[in-house]
């Protein structure tokens, strides 16, 4: 993957037990899952759930938003919030209307304090 570049969860994965040094098999233990089901999401064969995503981005030191994005997914709390907060779903629809860069979210993200995660890898 490239700088900046997220890659499919199966990619983060991959990378991340490679970087750790672990075997798909010693992961499946540590995660209570078995090594066909790991495989399956490395491989692209399965989008695992949310709480699956958070477990793996703690034993592999992902980044959580990473695996979410990569995922397509929003998450429970981010779901609830926009349902909440109309405004939300408003800055995502002109955002995706206007086809905004990954640079201008990027900058939004990194220049709003309230949008700043001090703990992503």
């Amino acid at each position: 993957m490239a700088n900046g570049e997220i890659g499919t969860v199966g990619e983060q994965v991959r990378v991340g037990r490679a970087r750790k040094r672990i075997t798909l098999r010693a992961l499946a233990t540590k995660m209570g899952k078995t090594p066909s089901y790991l495989s399956d999401i490395e491989n692209e064969r399965r989008i695992p759930s949310e709480s699956v995503m958070a477990d793996l981005a703690r034993e592999l030191d992902l980044n959580f938003d990473d695996l979410m994005t990569a995922a397509g997914k929003f998450g429970g709390d981010a779901d609830r919030y926009m349902r909440k907060t109309p405004e939300a779903g408003v800055l995502f629809r002109r955002m995706s209307e206007r086809n905004v860069s990954p640079e201008v979210i990027r900058r939004l993200i990194r220049d709003t304090p309230e949008l700043r995660d001090e703990g992503s890898k």
